[in-house]
């Protein structure tokens, strides 16, 4: 009888460890890809209809018109209409880049490509800061 409840007493600890495991990874998840699931939420609830394409504004901050010049092309090739500039004088010399494109708006479709955004903005030295459809804008923290 005493080894049947060290095996429960073991087997509690065992499912407490696991469950602690779980909650704390999830506090160290990064949970930026949150704010394009409050977005297309955000867009739902002003009547977006999920079955139409909206036309989606993109939002990067470059050091210089060269990595705009990469980046652009990297976006051209996947049907973005895009312009970029340089920022006020008295706010640095970095370069703001703007892409466009026209798409389905879902909540897994955003998150890739925020990710795959994010990394093509580092890959060049800058910061992929978002994006904005229907009036809604996202904000990146700094």
């Amino acid at each position: 009888m005493q080894v049947y409840n060290w095996l429960i007493v073991g087997a509690a600890l065992i499912v407490v460890a696991i469950r602690l495991y779980i909650a704390i990874r999830r506090m160290r998840a990064p949970r930026e890809d949150d704010w394009d699931e409050r977005l297309v939420k955000a867009l739902r609830a002003q009547g977006g209809d999920p079955f139409s394409a909206y036309e989606v504004d993109f939002f990067f901050d470059l050091p210089d018109s060269a990595a705009c010049e990469q980046v652009g092309t990297v976006l051209r090739a996947k049907d973005y209409e895009v312009d970029f500039r340089q920022v006020d004088a008295d706010r640095g010399d970095r370069y703001t880049l703007h892409g466009r494109r026209r798409m389905r708006v879902s909540v897994p479709d955003m998150q890739a490509l925020t990710r795959e955004l994010r990394a093509l903005a580092e890959q060049h030295a800058g910061r992929y800061d978002g994006w904005a459809a229907a009036g809604i804008t996202r904000k990146v923290a700094r």
